[in-house]
């Protein structure tokens, strides 16, 4: 025993490439405690600042720690902190600052405790982190839980509220069944292969197991089938619009951008990396349920009248646009998913703002009547959300076009014509609803009443008036201009955006 003690060698740990993420799981700490003050400046004031300096100081040293190429993973090679890791943890900082400026005058903060809520937020961005530098099956898991428990009780938040009662439990069951079928897929994924870490599942596929091997192929579905609860593409994504329309506006915000920037970076990984060999099996199904989910979608989003549902399943419609980068299986199709993640997080963040900001002061909650005449009342709201609006639909001059047509390019290329087909498809359905919003803002009241909206009436924040200006709400406004801003000037100067993708698509050494 004493020489097996004397042999036994702690791991090696890279402290500097895990910089970020003691950044936020410090602040995450320091968060909590300061919120157990009495001083109501403290939880209103200080807890927002320091969860704000946290994520900060995680962007400045992921900007510290980049370098561009593939780098070796650390911690026993369970985690990899390479370019696809710190550009997605990039998004996942700059969604947790915007959500804590949504936050700031939100219900659910006070509701909930200044320092439970940013804590809670802090630890599940952690979670986004290690799941997307995961390189084995366990820190995988343990990412997704990490990623997932805070979120279940941040939906529920807002505890006097029904509905956001309702959100946090919907989620909470969905979200369980889908962590279960996630885990027995990678349980056979490891029975099938002999190894956890995706370097060793890699190597197996091919050598020591067939590419068609049942309990392989078994274990491929279930686990996809568990990332596609998380990322929202159908036929699993019955929760999505319910929750996001329960859940507290700023914490939506975060969900919509945030965990499907997470769910696809380990799709990317685990399926463009770790099974990139067994790709002719699973991508046409892959494929198939891209192509399902565009079509979802965009249906389901053209009857709503509730602006967080639309945007729910404007998600899920998404959500079909990035499977596609992934399916392909190609470096193109890589970075491709990457430029789109970003660019969603802009157009979404400038959206979901501008119907914070609303709801808090029309006394219509997320009704697509709060938008009435906007254009004339508030321009510097409208206009945010008309470019959010184009920009999702793939106009020229948006972010959201050359999105778009990056993934088409990459499915065309990875011989998946068809696919891109159905994207251009999907693009042109989704104006009937995008620019519905716009015609709203713009023209007034539609003519055609439009079905009663499934939800709650949301009452404005107290001490507020119906006719109070959204000046009133500085940090919101700035939110929305900035992140509409950015939209347009990628869709004008993607260079930047480019870069940071073809960093990411170097990471991935196997895909041609």
């Amino acid at each position: 025993m004493t020489s097996l003690l004397a042999q036994a060698q702690a791991p090696v740990i890279d402290y500097k490439a895990l910089s970020p993420l003691f950044a936020v799981l410090g602040g995450a700490i320091v968060v909590l405690m300061v919120g157990l003050l009495r001083a109501r400046v403290a939880r209103a004031v200080v807890v927002p600042a320091l969860a704000a300096v946290s994520l900060i100081a995680a962007l400045g040293l992921t900007v510290w720690i980049w370098e561009p190429g593939n780098q070796a993973p650390i911690v026993e090679g369970a985690l990899s902190m390479d370019a696809l890791t710190l550009s997605v943890s990039v998004l996942f900082f700059t969604a947790g600052l915007a959500t804590i400026a949504l936050s700031v005058r939100s219900e659910a903060q006070e509701e909930a405790g200044a320092g439970e809520y940013y804590a809670l937020l802090l630890g599940s961005i952690a979670g986004m982190v290690l799941l997307a530098g995961a390189e084995n099956l366990v820190t995988l898991f343990v990412g997704i839980e990490l990623l997932s428990i805070p979120l279940y009780v941040l939906c529920a938040s807002e505890v006097r509220r029904r509905a956001s009662l309702e959100s946090g439990l919907k989620y909470l069951v969905i979200g369980s069944v889908g962590s279960a079928t996630l885990l027995y897929g990678l349980a056979l994924v490891y029975g099938a292969t002999g190894s956890t870490d995706f370097a060793g599942i890699e190597r197996a596929i091919g050598d020591t197991v067939s590419v068609g091997d049942p309990l392989l192929l078994t274990g491929v579905a279930l686990t996809a089938t568990g990332l596609a609860f998380k990322a929202s593409v159908a036929p699993f994504h019955q929760w999505t619009p319910d929750v996001y329309q329960g859940a507290p506006t700023p914490i939506t915000t975060f969900m919509a951008v945030a965990t499907k920037a997470a769910a696809f970076a380990i799709f990317l990984r685990l399926f463009d990396q770790a099974l990139a060999d067994a790709q002719l099996d699973w991508g046409p199904a892959l494929a198939v349920l891209a192509a399902i989910t565009i079509v979802v979608g965009n249906v389901g989003a053209i009857p709503q009248r509730s602006l967080k549902r639309m945007l729910a399943w404007s998600g899920v419609a998404q959500a079909g646009y990035l499977l596609a980068g992934v399916v392909v299986g190609t470096r193109l199709g890589v970075q491709a998913t990457v430029f789109y993640l970003a660019v969603y997080l802009l157009m979404n963040v400038a959206a979901f703002a501008v119907i914070v900001a609303r709801e808090r002061v029309s006394g219509r909650g997320d009704d697509l009547s709060a938008l009435e005449d906007l254009g004339r009342e508030q321009p510097w709201l409208a206009w945010p959300m008309t470019i959010a609006m184009l920009s999702l639909a793939g106009f020229p001059a948006t972010a959201g076009f050359i999105g778009k047509f990056y993934l088409i390019d990459a499915a065309v290329s990875g011989d998946y014509t068809w696919l891109g087909v159905v994207i251009v498809i999907g693009s042109v359905v989704s104006l009937g609803y995008y620019l519905r919003v716009v015609a709203v803002m713009w023209m007034g009241r539609l003519e055609v009443e439009l079905p009663v909206m499934q939800g709650r009436h949301v009452k404005p924040v107290a001490g507020w008036s119906p006719e109070a200006d959204t000046r009133a709400q500085p940090e919101v406004a700035a939110i929305a201009i900035l992140f509409a801003a950015a939209t347009i000037f990628f869709g004008i100067v993607p260079s930047p955006l480019f870069d940071a993708a073809r960093d990411v698509g170097s990471v991935l050494v196997n895909l041609l």
